[in-house]
C-alpha cells in the first residue's frame, strides 16, 4: 500500500483516511477535538465517547461480516485506489475493534489491543467472522497486540478473575474497597461485582459520565455514603494512598491487571473460582481465606492491604498463539514496540509464517528474578538501527537508565511497499 493513503491509530497529517481501534490514550495521542485532517473511521461506541468532536468527520463502521469500500487516490500517480475494510470486535474495551484491509496491495489485519478468550461466546462470534474473511482473503501482514507475547505470561479468563476479586471483597466484610481502573475499560468487571455483591460501585465524576454514555445508569454512583466499594483512577492507586486511608477506616486495594506475571500457570477454572463464593468459604478464618486466594496463582499481595489480581484485557501468550494459528499470516509484527515485555511475535510464532529461524533475542535490562526478565527482539525482516545502538550501549554499560523504562509506546502503522514504518 502506498504511503499517504491511510493511517491506523496514528494522527500525523498526510493520510486521506484515519482509523481508530479504540479510545485508550496510547492509541489517541495526537488526536483532539480540533481534528480536521480527514475522515476518521471507528465503531459507533467509540464515536459516542468523543467529547466535542466534529461529527461531520466521523465515519461509523459497523461490526459485521460485510466489507466496506472507500475510494482514495494515489498520491504519486493520481489514479484511483479502492480500499475494502472490515471491523471486527476486539473485546478489549467498549468500542474496541480490529481492522482488516484489502485491495490491490494485498490483505492486512491490524488487531489494535484485543483479548479473545477461548470459551467466550461473544469472542466466538468475532472469531467466526474473521475465519470467513481469512478463508476468502489470506492475510499478508498481521499487526498484532503482542503485549504478553511470552510463555511466562499467563492468567485466567476475565470471568474467573472477576470471581476472585469478588471473593476478596467478601473476605473483608468490614473493609472499604478501592479498585484501580483506567478511564475506560474493566466495565464488565465492575458490573459483575455490582451484581454478584448486590451493591453500587462508586466512580469519580468523569468516569460516571463515561458509564452513562455506555448505557450504565443505575449501577454506579458518586455518593460515597451508598457503597463501600470504590473504583478509583489507576494513577491514584498506591501503597501510600492505602496507608493513609487505613488511618481513617480499614481499607484494602485491588489492582486488576495482567501484571505481575508468574512462571507458574494458573491452575484453576471457572467452577473452582465460583466455588470460592460459597457460604462455606466465607465462614473460613481470614488467614485461611487469604492463603486459599494466594494458592490460586492469580492473586498476589504486595502489602498487607494491597492485592493484585491477574485480570487482563489483553490476550495472554496461549491466546496469542491460538489467534496467530487461526489467521496464519504470511508475515507479522507486534504493535507494542517498546516496553518491559516487548517480544517480536516472530520469535515464538515465526514458524506459522514460514520463518526458518527466529530473530535474535535482546535483553533490555537485567533482573535477578527470571519471571520478570524484560526482553526485546531484533526485527526479523528489517534492520533496526535503534535496537543495535541500544545493544551496543548496553555492552558498554552506559545504556542502563534509558532501557529500564516500563512505559509502552505503540507502533503506528503506515504501510509502504509491504513494509511497516514504526513511529512514536
Amino acid at each position: 500500500m502506498e504511503s499517504g493513503l491511510i493511517s491506523v491509530d496514528r494522527w500525523k497529517s498526510g493520510s486521506q483516511a484515519y482509523f481508530l481501534t479504540h479510545m485508550h490514550s496510547d492509541h489517541t495521542r495526537g488526536l483532539s477535538p480540533n481534528w480536521s485532517h480527514a475522515p476518521l473511521f471507528c465503531s459507533r461506541t467509540t464515536a459516542s465517547l468523543f467529547p466535542g468532536f466534529d461529527l461531520s468527520l466521523l465515519r461509523l463502521v459497523p461490526l459485521s461480516s460485510s466489507w466496506q469500500s472507500l475510494s482514495l487516490r494515489s498520491p504519486s500517480s493520481g489514479s484511483p485506489v479502492l480500499l475494502h475494510f472490515m471491523a471486527i470486535d476486539a473485546h478489549h474495551c467498549p468500542g474496541s475493534v480490529m481492522f482488516m484491509f484489502r485491495g490491490d496491495f494485498g490483505c492486512f489485519l491490524y488487531t489494535g489491543d484485543f483479548r479473545w478468550e477461548c470459551e467466550d461466546a461473544a469472542a466466538e462470534e468475532a472469531r467466526t467472522t474473521l475465519v470467513a474473511a481469512v478463508n476468502d482473503f489470506p492475510v499478508d501482514i498481521l499487526y498484532l497486540d503482542n503485549t504478553y507475547c511470552n510463555p511466562i505470561y499467563t492468567f485466567p479468563s476475565r470471568h474467573v478473575a472477576a470471581n476472585l476479586i469478588a471473593h476478596i471483597i467478601l473476605s473483608h466484610p468490614s473493609h472499604d474497597i478501592v479498585i484501580g481502573v483506567d478511564s475506560l475499560g474493566k466495565e464488565d468487571l465492575l458490573v459483575h461485582l455490582s451484581r454478584i455483591l448486590n451493591i453500587k460501585i462508586w466512580v469519580w465524576p468523569e468516569r460516571l459520565r463515561t458509564m452513562h454514555l455506555l448505557g450504565f445508569q443505575d449501577i454506579f454512583t458518586t455518593d460515597t455514603s451508598l457503597t463501600r466499594v470504590r473504583a478509583v483512577p489507576r494513577y491514584s492507586f498506591s501503597i501510600q494512598t492505602l496507608e493513609g486511608l487505613n488511618l481513617m477506616c480499614p481499607t484494602i486495594g485491588i489492582m486488576p491487571s495482567g501484571l505481575p506475571w508468574l512462571k507458574t500457570p494458573f491452575k484453576g477454572d471457572a467452577n473452582l473460582s465460583a466455588s470460592l463464593l460459597t457460604a462455606n468459604n466465607r465462614r473460613k478464618p481470614a488467614a485461611q481465606q487469604r492463603e486459599l486466594l494466594l494458592l490460586q496463582g492469580a492473586v498476589h499481595m504486595f502489602h498487607d492491604n494491597m492485592f493484585s489480581v491477574n485480570y487482563s484485557d489483553h490476550s495472554c501468550y496461549q491466546e496469542i498463539g491460538e489467534f496467530i494459528n487461526l489467521v496464519k499470516p504470511k508475515s507479522m509484527k507486534g504493535i507494542v514496540v517498546s516496553s518491559s515485555c516487548y517480544v517480536d511475535p516472530l520469535y515464538y510464532f515465526g514458524r506459522v509464517c514460514g520463518a526458518s529461524e527466529p530473530p535474535e533475542l535482546l535483553l533490555l535490562r537485567p533482573d535477578s528474578r527470571e519471571q520478570f526478565r524484560a526482553v526485546r527482539i531484533k526485527s526479523y525482516s528489517t534492520k533496526d538501527e535503534t535496537i543495535n545502538s541500544q545493544k551496543e550501549k548496553w555492552r558498554k554499560g552506559d545504556g542502563h537508565s534509558s532501557l529500564r523504562r516500563n512505559k509502552k509506546r505503540r507502533a503506528r502503522i503506515q504501510v509502504k511497499c509491504a513494509k511497516i514504518a514504526d513511529v512514536d
